[in-house]
């Protein structure tokens, strides 16, 4: 099963994700996988999906904090819309993550079944 996630005309379009949603838990659960919510801090505590990790892509400790992931595990980033989290794996990227990826949106991940808290 392919996780297909369909966004309003505001988000960027989300790219096709190979795992579904249970197996992306998995992943996030047992530490396999980063999931990180680039939001803000006020943002993130409105609501954010398990297992998130809130790094703010705004905030002037962004490449500090990044840096201290395991540049070999896969790091999926999303944000309100996925415009913040396409930037935020944009600069993963120039820091040496190979396998960093904007997921999109936290309501639109939501509802086709990335479980929020």
């Amino acid at each position: 099963m392919t996780l297909t996630v369909a966004c309003s005309k505001e988000e960027e379009t989300l790219k096709d994700i190979k795992e579904t949603p249970e197996q992306l838990v998995q992943q996030f659960s047992t530490g396999e996988a980063y999931l990180i919510d680039v939001r803000t801090p006020n943002e993130y505590q409105e609501g954010h999906l398990k297992y998130a990790t809130n790094i703010d892509f705004k905030s002037s400790e962004f490449k500090t904090e990044i840096n201290k992931l395991d540049k070999s595990k896969p790091v999926y980033l999303y944000c309100k819309s996925g415009n913040r989290s396409k930037k935020a794996t944009d600069t993963l990227q120039t820091l040496g993550f190979e396998n960093a990826r904007s997921i999109g949106g936290f309501k639109a991940l939501n509802k086709a079944g990335l479980p929020a808290e």
